[in-house]
């Protein structure tokens, strides 16, 4: 008798034990992320309210402040405070929905260049991101917001040339104008054009072995390694690419020829990234060497949560394996990068790769900083309640 009481007390306490655990876990899992949706706009908020109070002079079409405005957009959707629209629509009519203004095509260049002549070139063409989602928003009914967009697209889908996205960051600037104009004419030209350039950078840029990009030519390896003699992949231009391909994704139609090529490529990027991912929830700017430019970084890991986050809530990415992922970096960019007057820190500034010595602290902020801080929060925002 005694040995059987024994055995029911050991077996009622492996039980007992089990559905602590359980709990713990369901408990874990449901806490992911911290924060209410209420919670979560606040936060938005706070930032965007901070950015926008500050900065009142609003700014050209370049690359850097048109990044901010697709993060403005996003912030735009989850809140619907008008405050935010009428911010871009300003930034927009000041601009005249134009990004480099040249008028003379015989002089239209696409090489790096911040002059009016480089209207092909994709620094000057984010922009039109924002204007077609103001045309979107504001009643289609002003054909004008969208004009130079489609100008300048179509006449370079008319050219025989391919390589117009020779660097990382132009993938985010360009692909969702291609997909957003595709949506607003039913040109398949769009759809074609934007996996043609796409196959040429793919051939410069892309490892297949690390499932991430190279930020340019120059940075491929052997011929370029990493402070230790790795491979050199930039957080903050493997976030644009990333959050580039999550924004075309849910940009396409179902039927179209290469969205399940895109989808896979997400997916291998998603998780070579969460791989690399950083104990405190960053990534370093040298994504498979910390040893590089060691320290948080803050413009690529916030990309990065948004990509992920709008990989779980659209069934792309597994969640038990992508969420805690997320659950890190969230609470890096709240509790670590973003700053108690609102200010989103730890953002390198403007470069092209990672290096050993630069100083990102707190103070560093920047407008495609913010910008990638509201995607990823208004992402949040879709999922928590």
């Amino acid at each position: 008798m005694m040995k059987f009481r024994n055995t029911f007390f050991i077996v009622m306490a492996a039980v007992s034990l089990t559905a602590v655990s359980c709990k713990t876990n369901a408990v874990t899992q449901k806490s992911a992320i911290k924060q209410s949706k209420k919670e979560v706009i606040a936060i938005i908020d706070k930032v965007n309210n901070r950015w926008q109070d500050t900065h009142p002079e609003l700014g050209n079409a370049f690359w850097n402040v048109a990044a901010y405005h697709t993060g403005n957009m996003e912030a735009y959707k989850v809140t619907q405070n008008k405050k935010y629209l009428d911010y871009s629509m300003a930034w927009a009519e000041k601009n005249q929905w134009m990004g480099a203004k040249s008028t003379d095509k015989s002089e239209w260049k696409y090489n790096y260049g911040e002059k009016d002549k480089h209207v092909l070139f994709g620094d000057w063409q984010i922009c039109f991101q924002t204007y077609i989602d103001l045309y979107n928003f504001t009643g289609k009914n002003d054909p004008h917001k969208i004009a130079r967009a489609r100008e300048v697209m179509e006449y370079e889908m008319s050219t025989q040339a391919n390589d117009y996205w020779w660097w990382v960051d132009g993938l985010y600037m360009v692909m969702p104008v291609m997909t957003k104009l595709y949506n607003v004419t039913g040109n398949e030209m769009y759809l074609e054009k934007l996996h043609s350039y796409l196959l040429y950078a793919d051939s410069i840029m892309y490892d297949k072995e690390a499932s991430l990009y190279f930020r340019d030519a120059k940075y491929v390896y052997p011929k370029h390694t990493s402070a230790n003699g790795k491979k050199d992949f930039w957080a903050r231009g493997d976030g644009w690419i990333f959050a580039g391909y999550a924004k075309i994704i849910q940009d396409l139609p179902k039927t179209a020829q290469h969205r399940d090529e895109y989808i896979r490529r997400f997916k291998d990027m998603a998780k070579a990234l969460a791989d690399a991912q950083q104990n405190e929830g960053y990534w370093t700017r040298s994504i498979l060497d910390p040893g590089h430019a060691p320290g948080p970084e803050t413009s690529g890991t916030a990309f990065f949560t948004y990509g992920f986050m709008w990989g779980i809530n659209n069934g792309y990415l597994d969640k038990k394996t992508y969420l805690p992922v997320v659950e890190k970096s969230w609470n890096y960019l709240t509790t670590f990068a973003l700053q108690a007057d609102g200010t989103v820190g730890y953002v390198q500034p403007i470069g092209e790769k990672a290096i050993p010595g630069q100083v990102v602290d707190k103070n560093s902020t920047a407008d495609f900083g913010v910008g990638a801080f509201l995607l990823a929060a208004s992402e949040i925002s879709r999922f928590v309640k």
